[in-house]
C-alpha cells in the first residue's frame, strides 16, 4: 500500500487529499501520508468508503473520467491493446469497472471538463466539481458490489504515468454552449436543464437510480421539493412504496441523504 499512496502522489505532485466517506456521517479529510494507512484501512474494513483528488491548486489540470467500462477504456484511453495515452491513472474500481484520471497539460475549465467527459462518456450524474475519485488499494464498498460470500472488491491501480501530459485540444466557448441551450436563467437564478431525465441515471435498480438521479440534481441546483416532483413525475414502478405516506417518506430520506453528501462535497 505505501508503494501505491508513493505512485499516487507523484502524479498528484504532491498534492493531493485523501478521505473517509461516511454515507450518513460525511466525509473528512486525512492527509495523504504513510503513516495514516492502517487508520485508513480501519475505516474502510468498517464500511467506509476511501478517496482520493488533487489539492484545489492543481485541479483544474487534473479530469476524473467515471463509470468506465472496458470498451471505453481501450476506446479512449489506449493507443493500441497495451499502451495507455499519457498523463492517465486507471484505477479498477470493481470487476470491470474503471475511474481514469487525466493529467492535462493546461489548464480546464469546469465547462471544459464537462464537455470532454460527455465525449468521454463518462457517468453524466460525476460532475468535475470538486470532484472525488476512489483510492486504489482499499475495497469498494458498495453494496451492490458484495459478493456471496460477503466479500467487497479491491480497487486496483490498473496504471499510472506520472512523467507525461495529455494533450487536450482547446475549445471555443461556442462549441462548449451552443446557442439553442442558451437560456435565461428562471427566477431563483437556478438552470433547469430540461434534458435531465431520470432515465440517464438508470443502475438496474429502483433505488438505487432514484439516488443517483437526485445527486445530479442537487448538484445542479435544484431545491429538495423539486426533486422529489422529479422523480415522482418520472420513475414508473412503485411497487415497493405503495401508498402516499410510504412514498413521500421514501423519497424525503433518499433526497436529503444525497443533499448532505452534496453539501459535504
Amino acid at each position: 500500500m505505501k508503494n501505491i499512496l508513493w505512485k499516487i502522489k507523484n502524479f498528484f505532485y504532491n498534492n493531493c487529499h485523501l478521505a473517509v466517506l461516511d454515507e450518513q456521517k460525511g466525509r473528512w479529510y486525512v492527509k495523504a501520508e504513510a503513516k495514516n494507512i492502517p487508520y485508513l484501512k480501519a475505516e474502510n474494513a468498517g464500511g467506509r468508503h476511501i478517496l482520493i483528488k488533487p489539492d484545489s491548486k492543481i485541479e483544474p489540470y487534473y479530469l476524473l473520467a467515471d463509470d468506465i467500462n472496458l470498451s471505453l477504456l481501450n476506446r479512449h484511453h489506449k493507443s493500441d491493446d497495451t499502451i495507455f495515452k499519457n498523463g492517465r491513472m486507471v484505477v479498477e474500481t470493481s470487476p470491470g469497472n474503471y475511474q481514469v484520471w487525466i493529467h492535462s497539460g493546461r489548464r480546464l475549465t469546469l465547462d471544459e471538463k464537462r464537455y470532454w467527459l460527455k465525449k468521454l462518456f463518462s457517468d453524466p450524474g460525476a460532475d468535475p466539481h470538486n470532484r472525488w475519485g476512489r483510492a486504489p488499494g482499499f475495497r469498494n464498498r458498495k453494496m451492490k458490489h458484495r459478493t456471496s460470500s460477503k466479500q467487497y472488491p479491491l480497487a486496483r491501480l490498473i496504471w499510472v504515468d506520472w512523467k507525461n501530459r495529455a494533450i487536450i485540444p482547446e475549445i471555443s466557448l461556442k462549441t462548449i454552449r451552443p446557442k439553442e441551450d442558451i437560456s435565461h436563467l428562471p427566477q431563483g437564478g437556478v438552470c433547469h436543464n430540461h434534458i435531465l431525465s431520470r432515465t440517464q441515471y438508470d443502475k438496474g435498480d429502483e433505488s438505487a437510480t432514484d439516488f443517483a438521479y437526485a445527486l445530479a440534481l442537487i448538484r445542479r441546483g435544484f431545491s429538495i421539493t423539486e426533486t422529489s416532483h422529479r422523480i415522482l413525475a418520472q420513475r414508473q414502478d412503485w411497487k415497493n412504496h405503495k401508498g402516499t405516506n410510504k412514498r413521500e417518506n421514501y423519497l424525503q430520506r433518499t433526497i436529503s441523504k444525497a443533499a448532505r453528501i452534496i453539501a459535504n462535497s
